[in-house]
């Protein structure tokens, strides 16, 4: 059987070749960030107490341009048409550009506006090479069910702002072990399913090899971390997301194609809202640092870092879920329920041990106290 004539396979051998090439890597990089010193060093802001090396993304990059390049090789891009494998060419070089800035940032600690600028410039690129949001479907607002085009200057504008917007919320959300591969891997996932729903076998073949680099880097990434991503890492997954939600549907479908990434980050996306609103607020910069992310606030909350992290995880996979039902994929209402069970169970069972684990730091005696009753007990 020809590789071309089963894309269930392309995708599968996608995701295998980018999870394996991305966790055999990473220990490389590790090695080599740490003779060259390139670290990041903790501060009272960040979870980390010792030098980490934050290159990983270069691993993640190579996995998922060596596994996009490979199934090339073999021919599996056969079944496309050459405006999609286009697509597919122009996503992974915008991924490349976009992870360049974060990676210059990871070397050279770049200042925010210049790499806002740099991310504006290459949206505005990858526009232009057929990368866009070209339509709106809006069937409760349009009664004619026909998808309402957007000029071109629309279009850029919704374009940049959905690409820009994604990559940032990603970039932030990148504040504990884990937490920003685990949930881009479960928007991929998510992405994989309803493109294969829709027969958008390019934007398939872009979310598997997306979510098995992010399995890949999770294998040394997830808490305690060895390594972390770095802005190359998280600029990188957070472009390819959006990229790919826009390379999946039709023109007449782009209200699925952008609804799924929307419900999927949308707990990372109004994370980044409230923090923004919050520090102009205080006549702060958007991107002045501070602890009151999401993440910041459920490990005041009490939460362990692994619990946090777990929280998130499976409040992202159920928005996943949500988005499927909406956007009419197969199995969506038993996806639903796991998801809906999942969340449940991982809630009150983190509930319960959060208040397990404050009533026995309340009735244990201090360090002080034991040390004087033993004091009082002999002598």
């Amino acid at each position: 059987m020809s590789l071309a004539a089963s894309p269930l396979l392309v995708a599968t051998l996608s995701f295998l070749l980018a999870a394996g090439v991305t966790m055999v890597l990473v220990p490389v990089v590790r090695g080599l960030g740490l003779r060259l010193q390139l670290t990041d060093q903790p501060d009272p802001r960040k979870q980390h107490t010792a030098p980490m090396v934050r290159l990983g993304g270069i691993a993640m990059v190579a996995g998922f341009g060596l596994s996009l390049t490979v199934i090339w090789l073999l021919g599996g891009f056969g079944l496309l048409a050459p405006a999609r494998d286009q697509l597919i060419w122009s996503t992974l070089a915008g991924s490349l550009c976009f992870f360049l800035i974060g990676l210059a940032d990871d070397l050279f600690d770049l200042s925010p506006w210049p790499r806002l600028a740099g991310q504006f410039a290459v949206a505005c690129v990858i526009w232009s090479q057929g990368v866009r949001i070209g339509a709106i479907d809006l069937p409760w607002v349009n009664g004619s069910g026909s998808a309402i085009a957007l000029s071109d200057s629309l279009s850029l504008l919704a374009t940049v702002i959905w690409l820009v917007g994604i990559t940032n919320a990603i970039n932030w959300l990148d504040g504990l072990d884990g937490l920003a591969a685990g949930v881009a891997g479960i928007a991929a996932v998510g992405l994989i399913s309803v493109s294969f729903s829709l027969h958008q076998v390019a934007a398939g073949f872009l979310a598997a090899a997306l979510a098995g680099c992010c399995l890949g880097f999770l294998r040394h990434n997830f808490n305690p971390a060895r390594i972390f991503m770095g802005d190359g890492g998280s600029y990188f997954l957070g472009f390819t997301l959006a990229a790919v939600s826009i390379v999946g549907p039709a023109k007449g479908l782009t209200t699925v194609s952008l609804l799924l990434p929307l419900l999927i980050l949308s707990l990372p996306l109004a994370d980044m809202s409230a923090v923004i609103m919050g520090r102009l607020r205080e006549g702060r910069s958007p991107f002045h640092p501070d602890r009151r992310h999401l993440h910041h606030r459920l490990l005041r909350a009490g939460f362990s870092h692994r619990r946090t992290v777990l929280l998130i995880y499976v409040f992202t996979q159920w928005l996943a879920a949500l988005a499927l039902v909406v956007a009419n994929a197969e199995m969506r209402f038993l996806w639903l329920a796991l998801a809906t069970a999942i969340l449940v169970a991982t809630v009150v069972i983190s509930r319960r041990q959060l208040q397990t684990e404050r009533a026995l730091t309340q009735t244990s005696p201090s360090p002080e106290a034991s040390l004087t009753s033993c004091r009082d007990r002999h002598g």
